[in-house]
C-alpha cells in the first residue's frame, strides 16, 4: 500500500488481499455462527447466506459501500418463538417477508426521504425496543450456563456448566480489556476458544465436563451444499417478523450513517439509502430460501474498518468469499455444532447485556429527555410489554387464531403512542438529520 488507507474502490495487491479479508472473517464470525447456535439453525448454512448476501449487497450497491452482512441478532427472539410454535418454514417465511418489507422501504425512502421514518422510530422508541431485545434473551443465557438436560428431559442445576460459563465470560471479558489491536475485534471468537479449550481439558479429569461429543465430526462429510427451505407463511410469523423489522430498519440506517462518517464517503446519497436498504432486504431473502437467519449490516467489521484505515469494497468481497467456501466444508460445520452450550451461555451472557447497553446507549446519546411525560410513558410500556411477556390472543376463526406478543407488540404500542401522545419540546438536537450530519463530519474531517 502506497499510502495508509485503501479507498472504497481501491484494489489491494494479492499479498495484503488475502489477510485483510480473512480479518474481517474473524471479526463476523463469532456473532454469525452464534445466532443459528441459539436458535437451531445450521451455523453452516448461515455462514453461507452471510457471504452470499454480502456479494449481493455489494452488487446492489454498484461495489459503493464496505459493508458486511451476517446474521441480525434482533430476530432471535421471533426466530425461536415462530420456530417453536410453528416450525421453520414459518419463520423463514417471516423473514422473507422482511426482505420485502425492506425492498418496500427502500423504495419509499428513495421518493420521500427519511423524515417519515424519523417521526414513526425515535431514538425513544428505538432505545427501548433494542433494550427489549437484550434483555428478553437473558434468561436463554442463563439456563445455557446453569442447567443441564438430564436423561428424563428434566433440567438440573450443573456447577460445571457454571464453571465452563464463567470462565468463557472472564476470557471474553479480559480479550476485551487487555488485549490490543486486531484482536479487540474478535473477543467473542477467543471466548468460545478458550471455554471450548477448557471443557475439553476439564474433561480429561472430572466426568461432568466431559460433554463434549466428536461423532457428529466424524459422521459429516467433508463437503457438501446447502440445502434449499420453502418457506411457508402465515399471519401471525409474518408480523410478528415484520414488527420487530422496524427496529432493524432504524439499525441499518444507523450503521450506514456510522459507516458514511468512517470511510468519509456520504452513502445516503451515494448509492443512496434506498439502495442500501434493497440490498440489505434481497440479502434477507435470500438467506431464507437457504434456512440463514436474516441478515444485517455488521458493526464488527466497521469497527475493523475503523481501525485499520481499510475501506476496500474488494477486501470485504474477499470476506464474502471465503465465509461462502468455509460454508462448503461440512466438517468444518460439524466441529462448531460441538461446541458446548454453557460455552455459549457465557458467551450470550456478555452479547446479551451488550445488545441491552446499546438500547441505553441509543437513548442517551440521542439526548432523549426523561423528565418529559411523554418520553417516560413510551419507555415503561415497552419495557413492560416486552420484558414481562404481554400479549395479544384471539380466535379469529376455526383453526386460525390471533396472537401478537412479546417484542413484537410492544414494538407496535410504542409506535403507537409515539403518535399519539402530544408533542412536548423534548427533541432539540435530534432533530438534525442523518444527512446533515455526514456533511458536517465531511466538512470538519475531509479525506485526502
Amino acid at each position: 500500500m502506497s499510502k495508509d488507507f485503501l479507498d472504497v474502490g481501491e484494489k489491494p495487491a494479492i499479498g495484503r488481499w488475502i489477510p485483510l479479508s480473512f480479518q474481517h472473517v474473524f471479526a463476523m464470525f463469532g456473532a454469525t455462527v452464534l445466532v443459528p447456535l441459539l436458535t437451531g439453525l445450521s451455523p453452516s448454512t448461515a455462514l453461507f447466506t452471510s457471504g452470499t448476501g454480502t456479494l449481493l449487497y455489494i452488487l446492489l450497491t454498484g461495489a459503493k459501500v464496505p459493508a458486511y452482512l451476517g446474521s441480525s441478532f434482533a430476530f432471535i427472539p421471533p426466530l425461536i418463538a415462530i420456530s417453536g410454535a410453528y416450525g421453520v418454514a414459518y419463520a423463514m417465511g417471516g423473514a422473507f417477508a422482511v426482505g420485502i418489507f425492506y425492498l418496500l422501504i427502500g423504495q419509499i425512502i428513495r421518493v420521500a426521504g427519511t423524515h417519515w421514518l424519523d417521526r414513526l422510530l425515535p431514538p425513544v422508541v428505538i432505545g427501548a425496543v433494542i433494550i427489549v431485545i437484550g434483555l428478553k434473551l437473558a434468561p436463554t443465557a442463563m439456563d445455557m450456563s446453569l442447567y443441564r438436560t438430564a436423561a428424563d428431559g428434566s433440567q438440573l442445576y450443573s456447577l460445571s456448566n457454571l464453571a465452563i460459563a464463567a470462565v468463557t465470560m472472564a476470557i471474553v471479558i479480559v480479550s476485551s480489556v487487555v488485549l490490543k489491536g486486531f484482536f479487540t475485534v474478535i473477543p467473542i471468537l477467543i471466548g468460545i476458544v478458550g471455554g471450548y479449550l477448557f471443557t475439553l481439558v476439564m474433561g480429561s479429569f472430572l466426568p461432568s465436563f466431559n460433554i463434549i461429543d466428536f461423532q457428529a465430526i466424524r459422521d459429516a462429510s467433508w463437503f457438501g451444499l446447502p440445502a434449499l427451505v420453502m418457506p411457508k407463511f402465515s399471519f401471525v410469523p409474518v408480523v410478528t417478523f415484520l414488527l420487530v423489522s422496524l427496529a432493524t430498519v432504524a439499525e441499518h440506517l444507523g450503521d450506514t450513517l456510522v459507516l458514511s462518517k468512517v470511510a468519509g464517503k456520504d452513502f445516503y446519497r451515494d448509492p443512496g439509502l434506498h439502495r442500501t436498504l434493497s440490498g440489505d432486504g434481497l440479502a434477507t431473502a435470500l438467506a431464507s430460501l437457504f434456512g440463514g437467519p436474516p441478515n444485517t449490516t455488521y458493526g464488527e467489521n466497521i469497527g475493523v474498518m475503523a481501525m485499520t484505515r481499510v475501506y476496500s469494497v474488494w477486501v470485504i468481497g474477499g470476506a464474502a468469499v471465503f465465509a461462502v467456501i468455509l460454508s462448503f466444508i461440512q466438517k468444518f460445520g460439524a466441529i462448531i455444532s460441538t461446541i458446548p452450550t454453557p460455552v455459549m451461555g457465557g458467551v450470550s451472557t456478555i452479547l446479551f447485556g451488550i445488545i441491552a447497553s446499546a438500547g441505553i446507549r441509543t437513548v442517551v446519546e440521542s439526548g432523549v429527555d426523561y423528565s418529559c411525560k411523554k418520553n417516560l410513558t413510551i419507555t415503561s410500556v415497552i419495557l413492560v410489554l416486552g420484558i414481562g411477556g404481554g400479549k395479544i390472543f384471539f380466535p379469529m376463526a376455526e383453526g386460525l387464531n390471533f396472537e401478537l406478543s412479546g417484542l413484537a407488540l410492544a414494538t407496535l404500542v410504542g409506535i403507537i403512542l409515539n403518535l399519539i401522545l402530544p408533542k412536548t419540546l423534548n427533541v432539540g438536537a435530534n432533530e438534525e438529520t442523518a444527512e446533515e450530519m455526514i456533511e458536517e463530519d465531511l466538512h470538519k474531517h475531509p479525506r485526502t
